[in-house]
């Protein structure tokens, strides 16, 4: 039974939530505002986060960045009632894994959870790949460069093993938003932005990638540098 942590100062949306992913077999504790998220994930260590952004006193950007600073594996989902591009971006650049925009269909908040938690469920046999210093092992769901842990958040250790299984092939965003996402349809900056902060964790120079490399006119793609 997941433990999912559902973080909304609004208390229709909350308990909206809550119902349907208990409906769903997950356990549920509903807090309101930054504070108590921080207390409920220290003390409770939940499968997943959902956090609003818009709250009073700390917001749901600076709850996700002290998340991501102690705990970079645990999966966060943002919901936001804003509907720019910029503004999604500023999530996803703080470390969310996806994000809903509110209105939302609660059935797709459930489907966008159970998508998330499946990705971290482990494998029933260890595998680990290899690119040179880089490893990634999606056992345990652990990546270290060099002898070095990397703080990968659950979508960037999604993209990094995906692209490291299919070295050489340029693949479009819409076709990583498909592999690595399992989105039909979605705003392609997402994988632009996961693209960027891989790069900031598993290249020397970021301005100049080895591995994760720009296709021009297509997308990305990875080259293996052993």
């Amino acid at each position: 039974m997941p433990h999912v942590l559902v973080v909304d100062d609004d208390p229709t949306v909350s308990d909206v939530v809550r119902r349907y992913l208990e409906q769903d077999g997950c356990r549920v504790r509903l807090v309101s505002d930054g504070d108590s998220a921080l207390a409920a994930v220290a003390a409770e260590q939940p499968d997943l986060v959902v956090l609003d952004l818009m709250m009073p006193g700390l917001d749901g950007l600076e709850v996700c960045r002290r998340l991501r600073g102690g705990l970079p594996h645990l999966p966060v989902i943002m919901l936001t009632a804003l509907g720019e591009e910029a503004d999604r971006v500023i999530g996803l650049e703080v470390g969310a894994d996806d994000y809903v925009t509110k209105p939302f269909s609660p059935r797709e908040l459930v489907l966008r959870i159970r998508s998330v938690l499946r990705r971290t469920a482990p494998p029933t046999e260890q595998t680990i790949l290899r690119d040179g210093d880089l490893v990634a092992d999606t056992s345990r769901r652990v990546a270290e460069l060099a002898g070095h842990p990397l703080a990968l958040t659950v979508r960037e250790f999604d993209l990094l093993a995906f692209l490291i299984r299919h070295p050489g092939r340029a693949w479009s965003r819409a076709d990583l938003l498909a592999k690595v996402w399992g989105w039909q349809f979605g705003d392609q900056s997402t994988v632009t932005v996961h693209v960027r902060r891989l790069r900031e964790k598993v290249e020397a120079d970021p301005a100049a990638p080895r591995r994760l490399l720009t296709a021009w006119g297509v997308g990305y793609r990875y080259e293996l540098t052993q």
